[in-house]
């Protein structure tokens, strides 16, 4: 019953995606453990770009997939979805399992957000507006709408209309903002009820039965390590668990299941929206990296804010995790520098220094880096196709996150196509370790 998580071990962005699609053509289940579609993988197979949003990486490898009771679910987006893929000639049917347990995002979630996020002005959190945060404290509330209201047309309408009689008011007095309507509300979520009702299954029964019978389960979440809810740089965090132990409880299975945790890292590290960044690059080298490197958000397309190598940072994320081996994504776009400034400590506030990430808020928001020069290589690694192709200094650079760490670097991105990647073990044993 081999399972594997692949968690983001950064702010997210680390390339998962990627990461996934490659482990899942060694996989026959993939699931979706939280998070909503917010987040965005990009996945680039033969030329074809692929920007999926709740769906599991997956779906590409033609594997069963699993949308887990962790998620929260915008009916609207995941149809767009499965109607994209299908256009394009992906198959759907009978490979996708949404938990009736899963939350759904409703529209007034999206209005709450979005009104918020303008209330609060320079305080904002850097949210992606798409009702997230607010789906989820519905769930915590326990006022939430699950997936599984869709197979019930009476009790669906029942809901919405019990939450409308407090969301407008919240939506009129406090924000400002024009009402939701009833009507149209209900009439639209029906349509969507209508066609997602054939994808909703017991997904934790699904992927028990399929550990059981030895089939191979990976498992991806959304965000990243610094973006969990608990472990994360609280208030700038996402509103679930991206960390690789809310697996086990997000699908419904014993933690006891899992067999490895695949920490996907960037070469340098960037993050979205509002928040403290110790590594932060400074000056024209921050708009190299981003426009080399594309980051640009694939839901939201805001700019990513761009910075050297964290290692305090990794350390910490490779601790929470139980990380077994690091998957070091986009090494090519460092090529492009003569010298890489890596953080192998930081500086706290009363002069004294820290590998360890700092416990308390404050230290964090005035943590300076303590930086180690590393030599570039000043080579494109367009036509490395194994670990002994790799110049001598991307190499090095290789081993001092291994031995900083010290967890194997087990697959190194040099581009962002499915096979720009080098595994000196194999793919399969990365999956199946």
């Amino acid at each position: 019953m081999p399972a594997t998580v692949i968690v983001g071990a950064q702010w997210g962005d680390e390339g998962k995606g990627k990461i996934v699609d490659l482990l899942a053509q060694h996989a026959d289940v993939v699931c979706r453990y939280q998070g909503g579609p917010n987040a965005g993988h990009t996945i680039i197979v033969e030329g074809e770009t692929f920007k999926l949003r709740s769906m599991p990486s997956g779906i590409l490898s033609g594997k069963e997939c699993v949308i887990a009771a962790g998620c929260v679910v915008d009916p609207g987006v995941l149809i767009e979805e499965l109607d994209g893929l299908a256009g394009r000639g992906v198959a759907t049917e009978g490979l996708v399992h949404l938990s009736g347990n899963a939350h759904l995002i409703m529209p007034w979630h999206v209005a709450i957000d979005q009104a918020s996020e303008r209330r609060l002005g320079k305080l904002q959190i850097g949210t992606t507006r798409r009702g997230i945060g607010p789906a989820y404290a519905d769930k915590a509330a326990r006022l939430g709408i699950r997936v599984q209201d869709l197979l019930d047309a009476k009790i669906l309408r029942q809901k919405i209309e019990v939450a409308l009689a407090e969301k407008n008011v919240w939506l009129e007095r406090v924000y400002g903002v024009a009402p939701l309507d009833l009507e149209a509300i209900a009439s639209q979520l029906e349509e969507l009820a209508r066609r997602l009702r054939p994808y909703v299954s017991d997904t934790s029964l699904l992927v028990d039965r399929a550990l059981a019978d030895g089939r191979f389960v990976l498992f991806e979440g959304a965000q990243g390590t610094l973006l969990d809810l608990d472990h994360g740089t609280y208030p700038f965090v996402t509103s679930s668990n991206p960390v690789a132990a809310y697996a086990a409880a997000g699908v419904g299975i014993g933690p006891n299941r899992i067999d490895a945790v695949v920490g996907v890292s960037k070469a340098y590290v960037t993050r979205v929206g509002e928040g403290p960044f110790p590594t932060e690059i400074e000056g024209d080298d921050q708009a190299r990296v981003r426009e080399l490197g594309g980051e640009f958000g694939t839901v939201t397309g805001r700019e990513r804010r761009c910075g050297w190598l964290d290692l305090v940072a990794l350390r910490y994320a490779v601790r929470l995790n139980g990380i077994t081996s690091l998957a070091l994504t986009k090494l090519d776009v460092l090529s492009a520098f003569d010298e890489l400034p890596v953080c192998v400590a930081y500086r706290l506030r009363d002069g004294s220094e820290s590998r360890d990430f700092p416990a308390h808020q404050s230290d964090f928001h005035h943590a300076e880096p303590v930086w180690e020069a590393l030599p570039g290589w000043a080579e494109p690694l367009d036509e490395v196709a194994s670990l002994d192709e790799l110049p001598d200094a991307a190499r090095a650079y290789v081993d001092v996150v291994e031995r900083e760490l010290g967890v194997e670097v087990s697959l190194i991105g040099t581009g962002a196509e499915r096979e720009r990647v080098l595994s000196p073990r194999g793919l399969a044993a990365v999956a199946r370790p």
